[in-house]
């Protein structure tokens, strides 16, 4: 399987995802972390006050492909396994992670960082290196 590498929609991307994270800062003083805003939408922990921020906010990570698909005319490029049960796994994982490490990628890799958190850079280390031996394993060993 061939990743297909794009620096300038990649750096585009980074940077959007950068300022969106330094606007919702600083005009709401809330990270931009996805499991830490859809965590307050959710008992036990709903913040009413937060609410219509975070429908803002994810409603704006779904108007994003439909939006991209506006612009260039083509849809995002996305491959997802058909293993349904490597998928839920896979899901709760990534559920399981953010709640012990107490946010996700977006939430210690990109706010956390640039913040200078100690907490985030060792989550961040943490994650990058099991994708890193993930993926690995998956192609080079499992041979997916």
């Amino acid at each position: 399987m061939e990743t297909e590498f794009t620096p300038f929609v990649s750096l585009l991307g980074g940077g959007l995802i950068g300022l969106s994270a330094v606007v919702l800062l600083a005009t709401h003083g809330r990270i931009a972390g996805i499991s830490g805003i859809v965590s307050r939408m959710l008992p036990p922990t709903f913040d009413k006050a937060g609410l219509p921020q975070g429908i803002i906010f994810l409603v704006g990570l779904l108007l994003a492909a439909p939006l991209w698909i506006v612009v260039t005319g083509t849809a995002p490029v996305q491959v997802v396994s058909k293993n349904e049960l490597l998928l839920v796994a896979a899901g709760l994982l990534v559920g399981f992670g953010s709640v012990i490490g107490n946010g996700c990628t977006s939430g210690h890799g990109v706010c956390g960082i640039s913040r200078g958190s100690a907490r985030s850079i060792a989550a961040t280390m943490t994650f990058m290196a099991t994708a890193f031996v993930t993926v690995f394993v998956l192609r080079h060993v499992v041979g997916g």
